[in-house]
């Protein structure tokens, strides 16, 4: 059993893994979007608890290989935290921008009385 780093239900950024000759691209998805990979990466997608994520499987199709390949792309996934931590430096907190202050529009004086014959 290892650790895989995940964000949310998806990967946290695009990865290109290859072992001998399989090669394989994967890709964070929007929520909903699902597995999107063929049987051998989708089976070792499953397992390690990604939900939604798009994958293209390149190079060799032999599954011995195209797992290895997998595997080896979703433990080398970082998410932002651990580099952070790893270089000894903190997230800083960007604070939400201010709504600017409502301006009272200008009052225009009340229109002239139509004079009368």
């Amino acid at each position: 059993m290892v650790g895989v780093s995940l964000k949310d239900a998806t990967i946290p950024h695009e990865i290109f893994s290859h072992y001998c000759g399989a090669k394989v691209l994967l890709r964070p998805a929007s929520p909903g979007t699902g597995i999107i990979a063929g049987k051998t990466v989708r089976a070792v997608l499953e397992s390690a608890g990604v939900k939604d994520v798009l994958t293209k499987s390149l190079g060799s199709k032999n599954a011995a290989n195209v797992v290895k390949a997998t595997l080896q792309g979703l433990l080398s996934l970082r998410l932002r935290e651990d580099i952070y931590h790893g270089r000894g430096l903190e997230i800083k907190k960007v604070p939400a921008p201010k709504a600017p202050e409502a301006t009272p529009l200008p009052s225009s004086p009340p229109p002239a009385a139509a004079p009368t014959a």
